[in-house]
């Protein structure tokens, strides 16, 4: 870092220099609610209240669609299975029907 010394003994510094070595500091926005009135910080709480329910609302709908539509899936899936299944069914050979011996009765 650079300076002049002046004729009393002290040093000038540039402010360029300095901010340079030593940035300024950024002012960060106040997040109290302190400095607000107070009906203004109960507006303000109002405001971000109804925001945060409207996104739950938002949430909230976009999960009864989503479960709606696997719902619809699911039925549809079922209904395929039960029609394969019955025309599996139908392709299958009846079962074989005992034969019964009534020749061995009738003797004695």
């Amino acid at each position: 870092m650079s300076a002049t010394r002046c004729e009393d003994g002290s040093y000038q510094i540039d402010p360029a220099e300095l901010y340079r070595v030593f940035p300024a500091p950024v002012p960060q926005p106040t997040t109290s609610n302190a400095a607000q009135p107070e009906s203004e910080r109960d507006g303000t709480l109002r405001m971000q209240l109804e925001v945060a329910e409207r996104e739950r609302d938002r949430e909230r709908e976009e999960r009864s669609r989503e479960r709606e539509q696997m719902q619809a899936t699911i039925d549809d899936l079922r209904a395929r299975l039960d029609r394969a299944e019955s025309r599996i069914a139908g392709l299958l050979p009846a079962p074989p029907t005992p034969r019964r011996r009534w020749g061995l009765w009738g003797r004695s």
